[in-house]
């Protein structure tokens, strides 16, 4: 592991041990309390806490006498989320109720028993959600969460510059670059290369892309070495030729986002939230009316595969008011209007799949309808956050340069093995 690594995690340690901290000095709620619940959500700033703020204001007045909906916030970083919230967890601290679970964590809070089971709610949540999603909330046959978000990522496309969107990789950089050339030196494409999550998904979706898999049905690794370095390389070519913008090993969603509308480059990989913005005129938009949205491309002679993200609301095991929780977790899955809302105000893709058929007049919505279902989720494996963890270390060096990508896979793999087994 590399310095510049290691005190990365060191700082991102430090700063959950401080907000863990700071969650041990709230003032304490008694034993059985029905006053209150609280939902933890990501994003320390007004529009990340928008979504869970509108729901948690809709509870309430559909409950003045209580139990009282408070939203706060986390680090916008899944990385530094899931840290938080594994150390209250950890420590069984009962000042979470409800909170959200990005859809690779099931496998590893519920084997650590810090989750409820939603079986009193799995007969409903599986009637009335889309299918991947359940499968995301569910492990080892037991519902863990209730579905909240989907995501995909997506192609976002100057539609001005580009007449129809590439529809392989192979063609986008080739009209990327013409383009690029055309326009004084706009980047070509733009995405969050930073080493962090963000990265493994990108990874992920050119591995998927080109029939690799990390896991076999049987959970067992996969990880064919030739399709590991294609992707690899890859990234490796188009970081080293200019194809991503500058800046891309250190971006993160923001960045990347900022460096699209500012007008700097001509496609991006990102997810849906960032539409509404970029259509809606932003205050920081330069794109407006200049944005289109298609499925990500694909290899030639493969088919398109995008990585699926999303959230579902998970019930702390430490809650003090478990059945409320499991209540407003109800509530905020299941719920026509607030599933709707989630796109109509947040462009965030809701689980509910009648909300798409209230929503079949939306571009945004269109679109996820025919990305969702073939959408892939990571591996589910309890040893996904060491997995990640790795997978962003090697595949990191392997595109900027540090180490061959030849070897960076090499080494994934025999981390895979010794980590899952099998192989």
């Amino acid at each position: 592991m590399s310095q510049g690594v290691q005190v990365s995690r060191r700082a991102a340690l430090a700063t959950a041990a401080a907000l863990i901290a700071t969650a041990c000095t709230r003032p304490a709620r008694r034993a059985g309390s029905r006053s209150e619940l609280v939902w933890v959500t990501g994003g320390l700033n007004a529009g990340d806490q928008g979504p869970a703020r509108d729901i948690a204001a809709r509870w309430n007045a559909l409950h003045p006498a209580g139990p009282i909906a408070r939203v706060e916030g986390l680090s916008a970083a899944a990385d530094e989320q899931r840290q938080v919230l594994a150390l209250e967890l950890n420590a069984g601290l009962s000042n979470v109720d409800i909170f959200e679970l990005d859809i690779d964590w099931t496998a590893e809070f519920a084997q650590r028993e810090w989750l409820v089971d939603l079986h009193e709610l799995r007969s409903e949540v599986e009637r009335v959600s889309l299918p991947g999603s359940v499968q995301t909330a569910t492990w080892d046959g037991t519902l863990w969460a209730a579905p909240y978000t989907a995501d995909a990522g997506i192609l976002y496309y100057r539609s001005d510059l580009v007449g129809t969107a590439p529809t392989t990789w192979e063609e986008l950089i080739e009209v990327g670059r013409r383009v690029s050339a055309e326009q004084n030196g706009m980047a070509p494409f733009v995405a969050d290369g930073a080493q962090y999550e963000g990265l493994v998904l990108q990874y992920l979706e050119y591995f998927w892309g080109l029939g690799g898999n990390v896991l076999s049905g049987d959970g067992s690794v996969s990880f064919p070495l030739d399709k590991a370095l294609q992707a690899a390389e890859f990234m490796r070519t188009a970081f080293r030729e200019g194809v991503y913008a500058p800046g891309f090993n250190t971006m993160e969603l923001d960045q990347a986002s900022s460096t699209f509308e500012s007008g700097e480059a001509i496609f991006m990989r990102l997810w849906p939230y960032a539409y509404r913005n970029m259509t809606g005129g932003g205050p920081d938009s330069q794109v407006v009316g200049k944005v289109g949205i298609a499925p990500l491309p694909a290899f030639t002679g493969h088919g398109p595969v995008a990585a699926r993200g999303g959230q579902n609301l998970a019930v702390s095991a430490f809650s003090r008011n478990i059945s409320a929780a499991v209540e407003f977790v109800r509530f905020a899955s299941t719920s026509r209007e607030v599933q709707r809302g989630l796109a109509e105000r947040h462009s965030r893709a809701p689980t509910l799949a009648a909300a798409y058929h209230d929503l079949r007049d939306d571009p945004l919505m269109t679109l996820l309808a025919r990305v969702l279902p073939t959408a892939r989720p990571r591996p589910a494996t309890k040893a996904w956050s060491v997995i990640s963890e790795e997978i962003q270390q090697q595949i990191f060096a392997a595109y900027t340069g540090v180490v061959e990508p030849g070897v960076a896979v090499e080494n994934l793999r025999r981390f895979l093995v010794a980590t899952v087994g099998g192989g």
